[in-house]
């Protein structure tokens, strides 16, 4: 049943308001990298000397280029940790339209759902990106120790935030925010594992960025099968 939901879901990955969506969480992604990496290259401009003096060497020129050069090979590294949960918070702003696009195809019989204020949604990216950033962060410290256990525990992990908040969102325009959480809590088992094949995609490059829209909708179509039944 879960399959046949991302089934539909990837049916629809034409739809315009997906692309929209899509391209939006994306590219407000790539500036906000962009724009962090330029406020590090310009601290290292400003605090750090274009020359330093070393006893028995001299002179070195050259401390300017290679942090210029360890500071972007800082952000790709950090590009790709973050790709992900940082697209999931922008595009998080927008899914609201995603689950529109579902519900207008699939249940055209259903009243017009609430539309989430602007800075209710803001508040709500922005939390969930602190919390997928920093429980990926504390889950480095695991992998290091079951390193053959590392992907598991992503997908685990993962899968059951992407879930519970895809789910809790797209229950949130047709029930509220507190029974939404009441309505994940009844169907915790299904949302996680919905969540963790939501999560596989993430560790495939380029792929991963299709994850956000696909899944909230998927769970628009999983919130409505498991509500009705």
């Amino acid at each position: 049943m879960i399959l046949g939901d991302f089934l539909k879901a990837l049916g629809q990955v034409g739809d315009p308001r997906f692309r929209r969506v899509l391209g939006l969480g994306i590219g407000l992604t790539l500036a906000l990298l962009f724009a962090v990496y330029a406020i590090l290259a310009t601290v290292l401009n400003i605090f750090l000397p274009d020359t330093i003096t070393l006893p028995l060497i001299g002179a070195v020129t050259w401390v300017d280029d290679l942090l210029s050069w360890a500071s972007i090979l800082l952000m790709i590294a950090l590009s790709v940790f973050l790709m992900v949960p940082v697209a999931s918070a922008f595009t998080g702003l927008f899914l609201d339209q995603v689950a529109d696009a579902v519900e207008d195809r699939h249940y055209p019989a259903l009243p017009a759902a609430r539309a989430v204020p602007l800075l209710e949604g803001l508040r709500d990216a922005v939390g969930f990106l602190g919390i997928i950033v920093a429980a990926n962060l504390v889950a480095l410290v695991a992998y290091v120790f079951v390193t053959p256990a590392a992907p598991f525990i992503f997908w685990a992990l993962n899968g059951y935030l992407l879930g519970r908040e895809y789910f809790q969102l797209v229950a949130m325009r047709r029930v509220g925010r507190a029974e939404a959480k009441a309505a994940f809590r009844r169907h915790a088992g299904s949302v996680w594992l919905a969540g963790g094949l939501m999560a596989v995609p993430l560790t495939v490059p380029i792929v991963n960025l299709l994850v956000p829209v696909l899944g909230v909708a998927t769970f628009t179509h999983l919130y409505h099968r498991l509500e009705r039944g």
